[in-house]
């Protein structure tokens, strides 16, 4: 049964009396970036949004060298007038990158011992290069300290909603070298409360009834603007939160400024639900059975992939009706199942398939993504209003297809008109791209949890907050 995802009015009780500062006026928000050096045309995400993702290379400031002009470097009189030129700074570090790659000049660190990203897996490889190094270079994340767990500072660790309680777990260690205790030397500040644990112990079953989640978050916000300076300095807008949670976008609506200024980590990055990709941040849904990466990853080359294609889930929202209606035990090719048999293997059915459909269910989303490139299977994504994860950096037209719900009728003919010469390449992609969806314990370079961090640097990096 789906749920009724509307926002009821919330009554906002007077604030606090706690002394704070007055509200300076609001951020510049540059609207819309878009993603790292593509024309006009290439500016959508592959997710067939047509809502553009965040930009590197096309931000207005600073202007590049000119040997007419010479700029002296500003006065810096405060601790957010150092922030916001280095992020100036690192602009311009990623436009000088990308004329540098035009131009043929660009410093190649291939076989340096450590992984650089090259090819066309990405959209613009050498914004990304610069990009990723800037943020090991300057990024700086400040945790708020309120809150007590079991729904603040706390979150699940496996099964279907692991990558947020990881994710809030990492944001608290003491060696990542990401965290400031220093709230001054922040870029960004993370909001660590988890929607799933709010589901879990606020949540009355079977009711639908979201209000007690929702006055939570807007209490937990509303302790924040009025305790610290740097929500109300920025209208929220270098605030951030992560929910892999289906009810994460509706939930932190119902603040206005969190809904419409903040960074959201969303896994439920649905355009169709309010999420907005230039300064949203879609998030890949992974389910860790008892907590662990599948031991085999990877799969066997396209010549040992008998089948065309495979799926098996459940029947719930609006594209799987279609899908077991056009094809659920019709194809010998098209294997389809609501409920895999007991005497099949469902990791052995993707690794012996050459394409793993992956619908939406109820949301958007699907772990069938991440299991599919775990499995070196080609994703098929259907999902019309889906922003896909990273997609302001990865092309996933390079890796994957997309194919739109009204053509589910036509899958089969849609993937057999792939040669086998073009697969063999998109299956070598899935391959590259697997690194960037794999956790660790440390987290390593170019890992989920740092291309997470960077989608949100990247966001960052599109705002400006108060820079005298």
């Amino acid at each position: 049964m789906s749920m009724d995802f509307t926002t009821p009015e919330v009554k906002q009780s007077p604030p606090p009396s706690v002394p704070t500062q007055a509200a300076p006026p609001p951020p510049e928000l540059r609207s819309p970036p878009a993603s790292i050096s593509f024309p006009p045309t290439e500016l959508q995400s592959p997710s067939m949004s047509e809502t553009p993702e965040v930009s590197l290379d096309k931000v207005p400031y600073p202007p590049p060298p000119s040997a007419q002009i010479t700029k002296k470097k500003p006065v810096l009189k405060t601790a957010l007038d150092k922030l916001e030129y280095g992020l100036a700074q690192a602009r311009l570090a990623i436009r000088r990158a990308c004329q540098a790659a035009k131009n043929g000049t660009h410093m190649d660190n291939k076989g340096q011992g450590q992984y650089e990203p090259y090819g066309d897996v990405y959209r613009n490889a050498a914004a990304f290069r610069q990009s990723y190094r800037e943020m090991e270079r300057r990024f700086k994340v400040y945790v708020y300290s309120e809150g007590e767990e079991p729904l603040v500072h706390n979150g699940p660790c496996k099964e279907i909603y692991a990558i947020e309680g990881r994710f809030i777990q990492e944001m608290q260690g003491n060696y990542n070298p990401f965290l400031t205790t220093d709230p001054d030397k922040a870029h960004v500040y993370f909001l660590p409360f988890s929607v799933a644990m709010m589901v879990t112990y606020l949540y009355e079953k079977e009711t639908g009834d979201m209000e007690p989640l929702r006055l939570f978050v807007w209490d937990y916000v509303d302790v924040l603007r009025h305790k610290y300076s740097f929500w109300n300095r920025s209208g929220g807008a270098d605030h951030f939160m992560l929910s892999c949670h289906d009810w994460g976008p509706a939930i932190t609506r119902s603040n206005i400024d969190l809904g419409t200024r903040a960074i959201r980590v969303l896994c439920n990055a649905n355009t169709s639900e309010g999420y907005v990709p230039w300064k949203d941040a879609s998030l890949p849904e992974i389910n860790l059975v008892g907590g662990h990466i599948p031991a085999e990853l990877g799969g066997p080359p396209a010549k040992d992939r008998p089948h065309l294609a495979f799926f098996a889930g459940r029947d719930h929202g609006p594209v799987r009706p279609q899908l077991f209606k056009y094809w659920e035990g019709k194809d010998d090719d098209v294997i389809v199942y609501q409920w895999l048999p007991e005497n099949l293997d469902y990791h052995k059915l993707m690794k012996t398939s050459r394409f793993c459909i992956c619908p939406g269910g109820y949301e958007v989303n699907s772990p069938r993504i991440v299991e599919a490139i775990y499995n070196e299977c080609v994703p098929v994504i259907i999902a019309d209003s889906f922003v896909l994860p990273f997609s302001d950096v990865l092309n996933w037209e390079a890796f994957s297809l997309h194919v739109k719900e009204s053509d589910i009728p036509n899958l089969k003919i849609i993937l057999q008109n792939v040669t086998m010469e073009n697969y063999t390449t998109m299956q070598k992609k899935v391959s590259q791209v697997q690194r960037h969806f794999l956790l660790h314990q440390p987290p390593e370079r170019y890992d989920v949890l740092h291309m997470i961090l960077h989608s949100v640097w990247l966001r960052r990096l599109n705002i400006r907050v108060g820079f005298s």
